[in-house]
């Protein structure tokens, strides 16, 4: 049963990451379709500009649901902890590139790109951290 009731919550996981996944790259290629060719304006600008934002905010909130259903100590362990390296290190990286663009001639990071780093490093430092418990 335990088995079961993990692979069940895993599921969930992936299902609601996925479906968040999906519905940005839908709403982000409306966006972008629609502000080439319409030029948009007023609040259909709006809310196409802040459409591709809000599945990304569901898949925090399935993250957050995953832990909150996760009853494996171990698992809900490795993901906070790298969470929180990949919050650490992406904090370290948009501080050193806002520097960078106050004193030197380094492209702007454009703010979207935080979500995307933070992803990143989160997978980076999961396999990192499971491999220290081993």
């Amino acid at each position: 049963m335990n088995g079961q009731r993990k692979n069940l919550v895993v599921r969930r996981y992936i299902w609601r990451f996925s479906a968040s996944m999906t519905l940005y790259v839908a709403f982000l290629c409306l966006a972008v379709s629609e502000f080439r060719r319409g030029h948009p304006t007023g609040a259909v600008a709006y809310l196409l500009a802040v459409l591709p934002s809000i599945p990304i905010i569901g898949t925090i909130a399935s993250v957050g649901l995953y832990l909150a259903e996760e009853k494996d100590e171990f698992q809900r362990t490795v993901l906070v902890q790298s969470m929180l390296w990949g919050i650490g290190a992406t904090l370290a990286a948009t501080s050193v590139w806002g520097f960078l663009e106050n004193f030197v001639a380094v492209r702007h990071m454009e703010p979207f790109l935080v979500y995307p780093m933070f992803c990143f490093f989160v997978g980076i430092f999961t396999p990192m951290l499971k491999a220290r418990y081993r």
